[in-house]
């Protein structure tokens, strides 16, 4: 036997056994391995499909994301600037209201000052009646000593009056 050059018999039967294996598998494995290779090809395609699905949502959902934060940094914004102008409103009613009660404490002052002038010159002036009543009297002392001066003063007096009353 000869390994280089087989013999014809030999060269037949492997033929024959290799077409009987290659009809075998074109009938029985070839169908199966390429349904395989078809459902591979399908689950690839469909985990393609879906990738792309999910690319799509993330940037949809990024998107979303991306107007969210811009609204709600709108929305900081706009209640930032509400903070400020309630700040502003409260400040400036504060010192509304502080100027209020200042004006209100100087006008009591006023009239507290007012009422305690008016009070004062009272005082000065009936000390100052008191005090001339008590010269007048001392001066009259003096000169009307004796009864006979008094009388006649006294009468001088009743007379400029009867002539203020006419």
């Amino acid at each position: 036997m000869n390994l280089v050059t087989p013999d014809s018999g030999l060269l037949f039967w492997m033929v024959l056994i290799f077409a009987i294996v290659l009809g075998i598998l074109w009938k029985f494995g070839f169908p199966m391995i390429t349904g395989m290779v078809e459902k591979r090809t399908a689950h690839i395609d469909d985990s393609l499909r879906l990738a792309r699905e999910a690319e799509e949502r993330m940037n949809s959902l990024a998107q979303e994301q991306k107007k969210l934060i811009e609204k709600t940094q709108q929305q900081q914004s706009q209640m930032l600037k509400e903070a400020a102008v309630s700040r502003d409103a409260i400040i400036a009613q504060a010192r509304e209201e502080a100027r209020h009660q200042a004006d209100l404490m100087i006008e009591k002052a006023r009239v507290e000052i007012a009422a305690e002038k008016e009070s004062a010159m009272r005082d000065v002036r009936r000390d100052v009646a008191e005090l001339s009543v008590q010269i007048a009297e001392k001066i009259l002392r003096d000169r009307l000593a004796p009864e006979q001066k008094q009388a006649e003063y006294l009468d001088k007096l009743i007379g400029e009056i009867k002539e203020e009353t006419k």
